[in-house]
């Protein structure tokens, strides 16, 4: 007797009903604040009216750096984190909040959020570890709210907060004039391999400066910057620049005299072409045309000092 089928069962249909997704969480823009290196640093003078230092500058940029980030949002924050965070100092201090608000008042509607602040450069170190931090700020914002880094509201934000922070803007070598505020453009130069130090001091501006001990009006006597050509290569750049000095060195070294100790371990390391101070100090550079002479002069110098900051890099 053949076996009848069994009936089917009928599915439920399904409602359909809406779901509300959760929203995507926003991507946050990412900007790398590289260390600032001067190469070379001339002071000319003290100029009338304001006082400010004369200086002519060749700048180039290091491959190590602060790392930014920005989550768009409403609300204005800073959180800074990473190994120099302390050193940094008072979040509401810091030189991101500074030229952000600054940008701000000139800029209505302007789009904000949250910042966060991954601190790798050594503080009061004379490579514009501040300054690079709020370029980089500044680079963020205009990209988030389509303004050019030309804009004049960018460019006022930048000479406003600091001294360095224009040259910062947009972190290609190029040379910088006056107090900061005249920049060329930049030179395309090669990467040349390099190795960085901090001695673990923090040096002030204003001391250095004081040590100089030029008054207003005064010239300081010296030979003139060398002219850089755009696109040398590594060798021709080392030519170019090795007559040159930076003239805070000396003053800076009766500040802080451990910057001469980090000089001499450069300039005792095979393939070292050229040690010199960076900025105000204390971080001093060694230049190298062979990258692996500066990766084993690193790891010498690190051995031999564990309490100095010592990085290997590029400057370009």
């Amino acid at each position: 007797m053949p076996i009848p089928p069994r009936p089917r069962k009928r599915r439920a249909k399904l409602r359909r009903t809406p779901v509300t997704l959760p929203e995507e969480p926003v991507s946050a823009l990412i900007a790398r604040a590289p260390a600032k290196i001067n190469l070379t640093l001339h002071v000319l003078g003290r100029r009338e009216g304001d006082g400010y230092h004369v200086l002519e500058s060749l700048v180039a940029f290091a491959g190590t750096a602060d790392i930014l980030s920005l989550i768009p949002g409403e609300a204005l924050s800073l959180a800074v984190s990473g190994p120099t965070a302390g050193p940094a100092g008072p979040t509401d201090d810091n030189l991101v909040l500074r030229v952000v608000r600054r940008l701000a008042e000139h800029v209505p509607g302007l789009r904000l959020g949250a910042f966060h602040l991954v601190k790798r450069l050594p503080v009061a170190a004379g490579i514009g570890g501040g300054s690079s931090d709020a370029a980089s700020a500044l680079r963020l914002l205009a990209r988030l709210n389509d303004l050019p880094l030309d804009h004049p509201a960018v460019v006022a934000a930048a000479r406003a907060t600091g001294a360095d922070v224009p040259v910062c803007l947009d972190p290609r070598a190029r040379m910088m004039r006056g107090a900061g505020e005249a920049v060329g453009p930049g030179l395309g130069l090669a990467p040349v391999p390099a190795v960085l130090i901090n001695p673990g001091v923090p040096v002030a501006t204003a001391p250095v400066f004081k040590a100089l001990g030029l008054a207003v009006g005064q010239t300081l006597p010296g030979a003139a910057h060398p002219e850089i050509a755009p696109g040398l290569d590594a060798a021709a750049l080392l030519a170019a620049v090795t007559p040159a000095r930076n003239d805070l060195e000396a003053p800076a070294l009766s500040v802080a005299p451990v910057i001469g100790m980090a000089l001499a371990a450069l300039r005792g390391q095979p393939g070292c072409r050229l040690a010199r101070m960076s900025g105000s100090g204390a971080t001093v550079f060694g230049l190298f045309t062979d990258r692996r002479d500066a990766v084993r002069a690193a790891r010498a110098i690190r051995a031999q000092n564990p309490l100095w900051w010592v990085a290997p890099t590029w400057l370009r």
